[in-house]
């Protein structure tokens, strides 16, 4: 296995199985084709053409939008169609913070295809040459990916709250990271993938930032969606990520990207070209 299988197993998908979707005629989303025939049984909330499915125009603004179809997602979610609800809100956008087309459960994304935007950050501890990062255990609890090695913060960006604001919430509420720490969090670009799910697509972007820690500090469990932290030597973190599945999809991306930017992965390696491309 290598680097190059981690990147190439969060890009893969069929987009032949799925139908384009819309809102005011501008693409938002990739619906599988057995969702579209769900989706068919509500007819004033989507309209579906043989190559296409679309918000009925008659939703002509955000507000109208989230209503009608906030009951729809819940009687999917009834019949055990969206695993994992979150009660959490995000926003449908064209772009990243562009204007909300409408706003709706987060756990409903993949089974439309819409884009979702999250933030992941790098904890690393660096003394001289040497270098390690902190990696964390997702709680065995968590609805999705119990158990799995994880960037040692993460989360999605819910509604109403900045990329940099959210970088301190979550690192106190995931990792007892306090303010003053966490504010000190450097972005380091993005990272995407488009990946077939059996929700149906994830075609996600994730911001990415590094937060280099004192030697002495230790992120803490908090609220319960990490098990454990742990603080590996970069070349241990290496072979875990290209020769193991034991993180969750994306992290593997976020820690590549790190990889590249901090020169472990260096021009000279065989996928260097491939790998550039694959993480963007």
């Amino acid at each position: 296995m290598s680097f190059l299988d981690r990147i190439r197993e969060c890009n893969e998908h069929d987009l032949s199985q799925f139908k384009p979707f819309y809102i005011e005629q501008r693409q938002v989303g990739w619906v599988r084709h057995d969702m579209v025939e769900r989706l068919a049984d509500y007819p004033d909330v989507f309209e579906i053409t043989p190559d296409t499915i679309s918000l009925n125009p008659r939703l002509d603004c955000p507000e109208l939008r989230s209503t009608a179809i906030k009951p729809v997602l819940e009687a999917l979610r009834g019949a055990g169609v969206i695993p994992a609800w979150r009660d959490e809100i995000y926003p449908v956008t064209t772009s990243f913070g562009g204007e909300p087309l409408l706003q709706m459960e987060r756990a409903a994304f993949p089974c439309l295809g819409i884009r979702a935007y999250g933030v992941h950050i790098n904890g690393f501890v660096a003394n001289g040459r040497e270098l390690k990062m902190w990696i964390a255990r997702r709680s065995a609890t968590k609805s999705t990916f119990p158990g799995k090695l994880d960037n040692m913060v993460a989360g999605g960006l819910p509604i109403g709250i900045s990329l940099e604001d959210n970088v301190v919430k979550e690192c106190h509420e995931e990792a007892g990271i306090p303010a003053s720490l966490a504010s000190r969090a450097i972005r380091a670009g993005s990272i995407s993938y488009c990946k077939q799910v059996p929700e149906g697509l994830k075609p996600d972007v994730q911001f990415v930032c590094d937060l280099e820690l004192p030697p002495d500090f230790e992120p803490r469990p908090v609220d319960g969606e990490v098990e454990a932290f742990y603080l590996w030597p970069i070349d241990r973190v290496m072979d875990v990520v290209s020769n193991t599945t034991e993180f969750k999809f994306n992290c593997n991306l976020v820690i590549i990207d790190f990889l590249m930017r901090r020169g472990f992965i260096a021009s000279e390696h065989q996928d260097y070209q491939q790998i550039i491309k694959g993480l963007r």
